[in-house]
């Protein structure tokens, strides 16, 4: 039994007692067991442990965990402590130096802070095996990260979602419009930053939002 420690689980609770999750769960002690897999094992569901459903001020989502030993830790776009920062990354660092003249410290790739300031970076898969990037996507992950971003996008207290490319933006039919904010642009990813992320302006935007409804904006240092 998968256990969060805050109010996910109960919020997910029928989500991990349904077949389509038991089926997924075989699926993974069956790769962790034969094959190198990222994140492990007890960092899966970190975006969850760290930023709780009511606490949940923007959402930001990633496709699936890199694919690379010592990066992956459970949080999309952040890599562990001693690992330079991946080029999506640094790229979204250099539009929140444009948006808000925030000079993140150099190497930092971390996002902790992020997460605990109530930034939910999920990934739609949540696992990989090395070294295949997207290895993991269709084998079940997305029932369940589906799941919560139809749930986020319900809620009545207003966040914001931020969908960078087009597979992001595909869940823009689960939320709520009339209540929650939907940003929507390029992925950061070298191929295609150039093509509307870079000058989104989506963290001045966001905050912008949440003052208007008396939340505390989100603190975007590291």
């Amino acid at each position: 039994m998968v256990k969060i420690g805050n109010s996910w689980d109960e919020i997910l609770k029928e989500d991990f007692e349904s077949p389509a999750y038991l089926k997924l769960r075989e699926f993974l002690k069956s790769e962790y067991s034969a094959h190198t897999i990222y994140p492990p094992m007890g960092d899966i569901f970190n975006a969850l442990k760290y930023t709780d459903y009511y606490g949940v001020k923007a959402v930001i989502l990633g496709q699936d965990p890199y694919h690379n030993p010592n990066q992956a830790h459970g949080l999309a776009f952040s890599v562990l402590p001693g690992n330079l920062p991946p080029p999506s990354l640094l790229n979204i660092y250099k539009e929140l130096r444009d948006d808000l003249g925030l000079e993140i410290p150099q190497g930092s790739g971390y996002l902790l802070n992020w997460a605990k300031n109530g930034v939910l970076l999920l990934n739609a898969s949540l696992t990989v095996r090395a070294p295949v990037a997207n290895s993991h996507s269709n084998k079940g992950w997305e029932f369940l990260t589906d799941s919560i971003i139809r749930k986020l996008g319900r809620r009545e207290q207003p966040m914001v979602f931020m969908l960078w490319g087009n597979n992001a933006r595909a869940k823009r039919a689960y939320i709520d419009s009339s209540r929650h904010l939907i940003l929507e642009c390029a992925h950061p990813s070298p191929m295609s930053a150039s093509y509307g992320f870079f000058g989104c302006r989506h963290f001045s935007k966001a905050n912008a939002f949440l003052r208007s409804h008396g939340i505390a904006e989100i603190d975007w240092s590291l």
